[in-house]
């Protein structure tokens, strides 16, 4: 199939199955007139790839693991022994990401909480407690 068809079955946009392609995540046919040809695998190639990224992993570490998975009732399967120590280290990153994201949040909230009365009514998030102005 050419790439407006794999885009047509994936949902993903051609611009998008190029990069796909750059990044060594698909590996089309290429026809003497210089059209890509897709297989059948690479539609399911490309559903991994969008899940892994949902996942959060970026295109660099899809590379080095979807090589090692399989799918199971519409699922992904380690298939390497090594995968599964992989996969934790990138949810140890997400995890410290998240983190980190929550401490410049709570740093957020603690200056819009400090803001004056006057300012409180511009978009205070619920949960959000505005301490009351300071007199001189």
């Amino acid at each position: 199939m050419r790439i407006g068809e794999l885009s047509r079955r994936t949902g993903v946009p051609e611009r998008l199955l190029r990069y796909y392609e750059q990044q060594g995540l698909l590996r089309p046919l290429r026809r003497p007139s210089g059209y890509r040809e897709y297989g059948e695998g690479d539609v399911t190639t490309v559903r991994r790839i969008r899940s892994l990224l949902a996942a959060g992993l970026n295109t660099a570490t899809i590379a080095t693991v979807l090589p090692c998975l399989r799918e199971d009732e519409q699922r992904l399967v380690p298939n390497c022994s090594s995968l599964v120590a992989d996969l934790n280290r990138e949810r140890d990153r997400i995890t410290a990401a998240i983190t980190e994201l929550q401490t410049s949040r709570a740093i957020l909230d603690t200056v819009i909480a400090a803001a004056p009365e006057e300012f409180a009514a511009q978009g205070v998030p619920d949960g959000i407690e505005v301490a009351p102005a300071r007199s001189a």
